[in-house]
């Protein structure tokens, strides 16, 4: 079919990495209409790194000349482009979160519909399908209880620094909105919607994002433990999602490993595993198919504004 084509709001990390997906993996789904970023810097970026890519004046003319845009821009600015978008007839893929005020997203949702989709990429990962595979086949059993852990050396992490200056703020950073909000994704796509929270929140730094939390709620019938705390692993980031049944347990270890537990309680990895430099590539690959799709108004495996928006709710209330 016919590919679409895509235009880019913020040029950040994730807007270089959407775009070096589409150049690179998916040219022939998306053609990038082009680039759009309020700083000089990151233009000139764009100049450098991508010659052949059109540099576009405004947000405006970018949407104009796109099918979907990708919003990739700071969380507060996120709604402000979407919906640009969306009454210019154009679908949206947007960065998460879909903001930081829960009642302008509920009305976002309200007014997109389904023309919009938010990029958690569980929603296409090769890990989550085993994980998928391994639940149908009955290898943990009857789903009793789900834990998410996730720990960073700092925050932000080293390869952020350069967006420091909000993604350790209050207003719209922290490893919460960022990082633990993928995991609960995936927590209401597996186990279902999310409701009963009970959480605690750290502070230390004045003025600065979280630097630990913890919480208890359910998803769908099954209890659900949180746990997230900046220096607590020498590593960049360490997470695991793991959801343990009555016979055995399955997990996501580090954002593309999937395990499942033996009988000897010892962790099995999957024979395809790849490690999350090798695996995004191919994620943001089958995303992209996810946009196609979406864009042309067809049946697609992206998450929609409507689950973004539970997720975004839970984190917002996390944080408060």
């Amino acid at each position: 079919m016919d590919r679409i084509t895509i235009g880019i709001i913020g040029f950040g990390i994730m807007g270089e990495r959407m775009l070096r997906a589409a150049l690179e993996h998916a040219p022939d789904v998306a053609r990038i209409s082009g680039v759009w970023d309020p700083s000089l810097a990151a233009m000139e970026r764009i100049a450098s790194a991508f010659p052949t890519i059109p540099r576009i004046a405004d947000p405006s003319a970018l949407i104009a000349q796109s099918d979907c845009v990708y919003v990739a821009s700071p969380p507060t600015t996120h709604l402000s482009h979407a919906r640009a978008a969306i009454r210019a007839g154009k679908s949206v893929f947007c960065e998460k979160p879909l903001s930081v005020d829960v009642a302008d997203s509920r009305a976002f949702v309200a007014e997109a519909g389904a023309r919009g989709a938010v990029n958690f990429p569980f929603a296409s990962s090769l890990a989550i399908e085993r994980l998928r595979g391994w639940i149908d086949e009955g290898v943990i059993g009857k789903p009793q209880r789900i834990a998410i852990e996730v720990g960073f050396k700092t925050w932000p992490r080293a390869w952020q620094m350069d967006a420091a200056g909000w993604l350790d703020g209050r207003a719209e950073g922290g490893f919460t909105r960022e990082v633990v909000s993928h995991f609960l994704f995936l927590t209401r796509r597996l186990g279902g919607p999310m409701r009963d929270l009970k959480s605690t929140i750290e502070f230390p730094i004045p003025e600065k994002s979280e630097r630990a939390i913890a919480a208890n709620f359910t998803a769908g019938e099954l209890p659900v433990e949180l746990k997230g705390r900046v220096g607590s692993t020498d590593k960049d980031d360490h997470n695991l999602w793991t959801l343990i049944g009555d016979r055995g347990a399955v997990r996501l270890r580090d954002w593309s490993i999937a395990e499942r537990r033996m009988g000897d309680g010892a962790w099995e990895i999957d024979r395809d595993a790849l490690p999350q430099d090798r695996a995004r590539p191919l994620t943001l690959k089958r995303q992209l198919d996810g946009v196609a799709r979406m864009t042309r108004g067809e049946k697609h495996p992206l998450a929609t504004l409507q689950e973004a928006f539970e997720v975004q709710e839970i984190v917002e209330a996390i944080l408060r």
